[in-house]
């Protein structure tokens, strides 16, 4: 394991880690970090994906941990599970006032060191998000989603599950770039914003082109929501929506991401109780596996 960072996680909540990975109370120089957000306070339809992180591990211990996909093997790289972060019920704030806390010093691109970040739903992204826009002054941030997610607030709470690109985006500058994919439900306005501001990516082709016209320096962030996929793959989210992507779908973005300089991701709202036949959590296990591969060199 590479040199170890000051960082104190002991008030993490400990979990079986994922399949191969090091359980660790401390963040490492050259590694990638799992860390569990067991959170989901602002769903506002089917509740659940508060189990999601534990769920994805479980599952994992059914996989491989070689891809033939990507031809890479988990057991080759440093990967450490530094459990779940402490949780708050319904109060957002504390949760990622904490995260904050354990990050907030760190130097990602200098250290190397890399997160995915496993959901909760999907407001459990704004801390990593925000992180990374501090760490990679032209962060690019490709978003997979079934939802537009850029409300400017939903329910009363402005760091909702439904607002949280609208925060981001909040943050972002021109030196940054959005790109989304998947998008098939959102208030008609904010389909419109996505047209004048040209983040939206209307076809699978579109959006690899945009990858791979990337600089293969250039710092790219993952946000991947489980209802990209076709519920028809994966029922057991919090918000499905009909006509949806397929994992091969999924595999081919891997593929040119992993060409590319992919320094974190976050893999939310996988609702495992809404099915019971765990073939939503082997599915949500697998499509994390790729992505921490991905995140490799």
């Amino acid at each position: 394991m590479s040199k170890k960072l000051i960082t104190n996680l002991n008030e993490m909540e400990t979990s079986k880690p994922f399949i191969s990975a090091q359980y660790s109370e401390a963040l490492y120089k050259n590694a990638t970090h799992i860390l569990g957000f067991c959170f989901d306070g602002t769903t506002s339809f089917r509740p659940g994906a508060r189990f999601g992180p534990d769920a994805i591990r479980d599952a994992s211990f059914g996989l491989e941990t070689y891809s033939p996909y990507l031809q890479k093997d988990l057991e080759d790289y440093s990967i450490v599970d530094c459990g779940n972060l402490p949780i708050y019920p319904s109060k957002w704030k504390l949760t990622n006032d904490y995260f904050h806390g354990i990050t907030k010093d760190l130097k990602l691109d200098q250290d190397k060191i890399k997160f995915l970040t496993l959901g909760g739903e999907h407001s459990i992204s704004y801390g990593p998000m925000r992180l990374y826009l501090e760490n990679f002054s032209e962060l690019v941030i490709i978003h997979l989603d079934a939802h537009t997610d850029f409300r400017d607030g939903y329910l009363g709470e402005k760091f909702s599950h439904a607002s949280i690109m609208k925060r981001i985006w909040d943050h972002m500058t021109p030196k940054n770039e959005l790109i989304q994919y998947g998008i098939r439900s959102g208030p008609r306005e904010e389909f419109e914003f996505m047209q004048q501001n040209n983040t939206q990516a209307q076809s699978l082709e579109e959006l690899l082109s945009r990858i791979d016209q990337l600089s293969p320096k250039r710092a790219i962030y993952l946000t991947l929501d489980l209802d990209f996929f076709d519920p028809a793959f994966l029922p057991g989210t919090g918000t499905p929506e009909a006509g949806g992507e397929s994992f091969h779908s999924f595999i081919k973005i891997m593929k040119v991401l992993s060409k590319k300089n992919l320094v974190g991701a976050d893999l939310v709202e996988l609702a495992p109780t809404i099915d019971p036949t765990g073939n939503s959590s082997a599915f949500a296990s697998k499509v994390a596996r790729e992505i921490l591969l991905t995140l490799q060199p």
